[in-house]
């Protein structure tokens, strides 16, 4: 299926994280016939219950091309003018998927052997996809993971901290407020404390920041509330040992709990030389994988900016550009063994 065809194709079923067997079946069935080409190994790996990652590997693989198959809501399907493929996931990270396909196809012409294709589920959650794949590595030595960065190679990578904060209160009539303590003047106080903390800066990965993502909790304007929680998500650029005592030191002051839900630590990551650099915020499965699937290379196509948005789009010419990228570096790592 031609490039754009493909990218469309992928874009116009809905596998909104949770619900990726659509795009998951579409997509064996399209590699198997690569795989029966090219005489590959095509596998749906168990990743959660009804959710499996694909592997299709051409040999024994040293090079690895993986990206994530799952998108977020909410989904709408694709379009096209001229210059750009709209729709949910064009971008982050279908058209990184039909990019990684066609360089398998153009490596496979050129009579390339050794590399795989690994493609997951549950990215944009909880990298339930990676996760499983880094308990039964195949014992490559490279992974390029693809992430929308405008086809320039990342430096680095932000890490993630993120915290559910959990206030609790006791309930009262608001004429009354001496008799009940409202959870949600307890949750703005040690949001308030929160961020006044100082953030590390890096001189690579540049500012930690903090996003105050969710705020919800009371009854009606005149009880006085009971309950109150925050999602909160720092972007981490180094070690968060000193900011968890922080937030747990303001959590214990203003009597609130602070969850720990999720953390992916910040990275810095390989170059190859020929390639522009950039370095990005947003995090990746490339934590997940530990290492499992070989030393790390973040590229692809298109804007983070557009990315989970509704005007989500990839440029064509950048998925032009990304199959001769993917196809370079994959015959590098090849022939050199390693990174120049």
């Amino acid at each position: 299926m031609e490039l754009f065809a493909l990218t469309r194709a992928l874009v116009d079923l809905d596998s909104t994280t949770g619900c990726e067997k659509p795009v998951v079946d579409f997509l064996f069935s399209h590699l198997s016939s690569l795989a029966d080409r090219h005489h590959g190994r095509l596998e749906r790996q168990p990743a959660a219950p009804d959710r499996d990652n694909l592997f299709l590997t051409f040999g024994d693989p040293i090079v690895t091309l993986s990206t994530h198959m799952d998108t977020v809501p909410p989904y709408f399907s694709s379009s096209e003018d001229d210059a750009h493929i709209h729709g949910r996931g064009s971008c982050d990270a279908k058209g990184i998927i039909a990019s990684m396909i066609h360089s398998a196809e153009s490596l496979l012409a050129s009579g390339a052997r050794n590399f795989a294709l690994l493609f997951v589920v549950g990215e944009e959650r909880d990298s339930a996809g990676a996760n499983a794949a880094a308990s039964s590595p195949r014992g490559s030595r490279f992974l390029i993971n693809g992430e929308p960065t405008e086809n320039r190679l990342a430096l680095g990578s932000k890490g993630v901290l993120r915290y559910e904060l959990v206030a609790r209160g006791k309930l009262a009539h608001s004429a009354y407020p001496e008799l009940g303590h409202s959870a949600i003047h307890s949750l703005l106080d040690a949001l308030a404390d929160i961020r006044a903390l100082p953030l590390p800066c890096d001189p690579v990965l540049g500012q930690s920041t903090l996003n105050v993502g969710t705020i919800r909790g009371g009854r009606a304007p005149n009880v006085v509330a009971d309950e109150a929680r925050s999602e909160i998500m720092f972007r981490l650029v180094s070690d968060p040992a000193e900011l968890r005592l922080r937030v747990a030191r303001a959590a214990q002051l203003r009597k609130i709990e602070a969850l720990e839900v999720l953390f992916n630590p910040a990275i810095h990551l390989n170059t190859l030389d020929g390639l522009s650099t950039t370095v990005v915020a947003f995090a990746t499965d490339i934590p997940a994988f530990n290492g499992s699937w070989g030393r790390p290379y973040l590229i692809g196509p298109g804007s983070i900016h557009v990315a989970h948005t509704a005007e989500e789009r990839i440029p064509k010419r950048e998925l032009l550009d990304a199959v001769a990228i993917y196809s370079r570096m994959a015959r590098q790592l090849l022939a050199t063994g390693q990174p120049s």
